[in-house]
């Protein structure tokens, strides 16, 4: 099998690595570009701990900031890896989405010991603010990068597609699968998706890449990295 990865380049990586593990194929196609926010270091007064629900948002944090005591709150596993990596000291993952965050904020925190700081971009999913804000948490969120979307596939990617040289396209984000439908819609090469099969994190990924006929369409068990790496291994022939 050949996969197709669309995350961005800092992320598609790590994730290509861990597939040539398993003896799978990928080739890159990063949808969406980091851009750091020019920015002074966050004023953590009164932060009883950091909100981070994407690597991104970690390395943003990290380039601004030399503060890694800071207790982590983490959407996932791959996320709490990269803060681990950056060296922050005390990390727990949610391993979910922003609403298993929320319930591990309201787990491990209490309201009236500080606020809660959200690193994140231009873009958010899910209202974070308001889960915390019904528990009478102090939230305040941060933006200190952003997602600058491709204004196309790249000519070697769009090829590999048009031939037949993919078998699936691997979606992390609503926001990149709608990224790879416009994208592959303004090629005029939309025919594509009937040959492959599309790996989907979460079942809100599922419905944006909806509007496309893929062969098949996969749902991670559980919206993180390891859960869709399996239902990639997993996956029975196409008979």
């Amino acid at each position: 099998m050949r996969l197709m990865i669309t995350r961005p380049l800092e992320d598609a990586e790590p994730l290509a690595a861990e597939f040539a593990a398993l003896g799978i194929e990928t080739v890159t196609e990063p949808l969406l570009s980091i851009e750091l926010t020019a920015a002074d270091a966050p004023d953590l007064t009164d932060v009883q701990g950091l909100l981070l629900t994407s690597a991104n948002g970690v390395r943003a944090f990290a380039a601004l900031s030399s503060e890694r005591r800071l207790p982590v709150y983490a959407v996932g596993d791959a996320t709490a890896r990269t803060a681990h990596q950056a060296g922050f000291e005390k990390v727990t993952s949610a391993t979910g989405d922003v609403t298993a965050l929320a319930g591990l904020v309201q787990e491990k925190c209490k309201p009236g010991e500080g606020v809660l700081l959200h690193v994140a971009g231009s873009k958010v999913a899910g209202d974070l603010a308001a889960m915390l804000a019904l528990s009478g948490y102090q939230y305040h969120r941060v933006q200190l990068y952003h997602a600058r979307k491709a204004t196309a596939l790249s000519p070697a990617g769009l090829d590999a597609l048009k031939k037949g040289d993919i078998d699936g396209v691997v979606l992390y984000s609503p926001r990149t699968a709608d990224s790879f439908v416009d994208l592959l819609t303004s090629a005029g090469a939309t025919g594509c998706a009937e040959r492959l099969h599309v790996f989907c994190l979460s079942d809100a990924v599922a419905v944006h890449a909806g509007a496309l006929d893929w062969t098949r369409v996969v749902v991670a068990a559980t919206p993180d990295q390891a859960a869709l790496i399996k239902c990639v291994r997993e996956m029975p022939p196409q008979g």
